[in-house]
């Protein structure tokens, strides 16, 4: 006979139910299985790489080598193409006498030899800078900027009209300091503080070359004062050229000496 439950009624006996299964703590149980899969995990892990650290060492596969797209053979000397010619090779040209690629002076103009900074077609990077108001920040900028040489011409018309060429070129290379320089001035020309407050024209035959004619400066006292400028780039070479006069400047004027300037690049 079953003996009484301690919750049985008084004067009642209650039987247990057969099927009815006690259930046990999970607590310590869900321990050790989880601490016996870890211990597992890293055990495997350690005796991995114990096999593979006593293995030899596997050579990698060999690389695979592409057939070669040249010529295992030099040209016959009939065959070997005729190289460009010098007027179609722009290398030939900007390694040369860079002096040699400035535009000729307009008619009516004439050599403004009061301008002492150009001496024989040529300007020192350190007396080019002196056009920029920062001029130490700019001669440090260009020197990083592999500036190679400055070729210049100074021209004078009249009493007052004066104007500036300047051909900057810079080292050969993967980099694009040339354009990059360019494009600086073309940003600090379309400020309204100190530029000509405007996005400028589009010089034809560049992809990003503009020419600008600022507004008139007035002074008490003073005559006024007109200028204009273009700003572009080809390759390693950046051309700047500059306007000055008592008198208006065209549009045309600017327009005419940055394409003849562009057109020899």
């Amino acid at each position: 006979m079953a003996a009484p439950l301690a919750d049985a009624p008084a004067g009642e006996t209650r039987v247990p139910d057969p099927g009815a299964v006690e259930r046990r703590p999970r607590g310590r149980t869900a321990l050790i299985i989880a601490a016996a899969a870890v211990l597992g995990i890293t055990g495997g892990a350690a005796v991995g790489y114990g096999v593979q650290a006593g293995r030899a060492p596997t050579p990698p596969a060999a690389l695979s080598q592409p057939g070669l797209a040249y010529p295992a053979k030099a040209l016959a000397a009939d065959r070997v193409p005729d190289p460009l010619p010098v007027a179609q090779d722009r290398r030939v040209r900007t390694d040369g006498d860079l002096r040699k690629l400035l535009v000729p002076r307009p008619a009516g103009w004439s050599e403004n030899k009061d301008m002492g900074l150009v001496r024989d077609g040529w300007m020192g990077v350190e007396d080019y800078v002196l056009g920029f108001t920062n001029e130490d920040f700019m001669f440090g900028r260009l020197l990083e900027a592999d500036v190679r040489r400055v070729a210049a011409a100074a021209w004078k018309k009249g009493e007052y009209g004066k104007a500036h060429v300047c051909l900057v070129q810079f080292g050969s290379g993967v980099n694009t300091s040339a354009a990059d320089h360019a494009e600086d001035q073309r940003a600090y020309m379309s400020g309204d503080e100190d530029g000509a407050g405007n996005d400028g024209n589009a010089i034809k035959g560049s992809l990003s070359g503009r020419y600008y004619v600022y507004k008139a400066e007035l002074k008490p006292g003073y005559m006024p004062l007109y200028r204009a400028r273009a700003v572009f780039h080809r390759g390693d070479v950046m051309a700047e050229i500059n306007l000055i006069d008592t008198r208006p400047i065209s549009k045309k004027d600017i327009r005419t000496l940055a394409e003849r300037q562009l057109e020899r690049l």
